[in-house]
């Protein structure tokens, strides 16, 4: 198994489109992401009445943090429809502002092309890289 598919199985595992409340639903949007020290780690969406939700991607995020790492490898976000997503701009900000060679995370684009794009790419001439030494 290649490690693109590892990542959209680990992210499969945790995708459960759910309604929690009310005013919150989770789980429709899920996400992987490899650590360069080869750990993975998982998050799904949370949607909230009030705009303070998060996505999938910041979610798998905060659980590496919370487990001591920065520095991403790879990052795959499937849809409900289990289609490949694309991070939105605050994921991506958020990620460029992770470390120095940010702009290098590799997000599939297409599982069975294995089709991928860089950061970086997304993101050309941004904004804070002078900030880092």
């Amino acid at each position: 198994m290649s490690e693109w598919e590892k990542l959209y199985s680990e992210a499969k595992k945790v995708q459960n489109n759910r309604v929690i409340s009310p005013f919150v639903e989770a789980g429709g949007v899920s996400a992987a992401l490899l650590t360069k020290n080869g750990n993975i780690y998982t998050g799904v969406c949370i949607d909230t009445a009030c705009s303070l939700g998060m996505c999938a991607e910041r979610n798998a995020i905060a659980s590496m943090i919370t487990n001591g790492e920065s520095k991403i490898k790879k990052i795959v976000a499937i849809m409900s429809n289990g289609e490949i997503g694309l991070p939105c701009g605050a994921c991506r900000e958020l990620m460029m502002q992770l470390d120095k060679d940010s702009g290098d995370i590799e997000i599939l684009l297409d599982l069975e092309k294995n089709k991928t794009i860089f950061l970086k790419d997304l993101l050309p001439n941004w904004w804070g890289q002078n900030k880092f030494k």
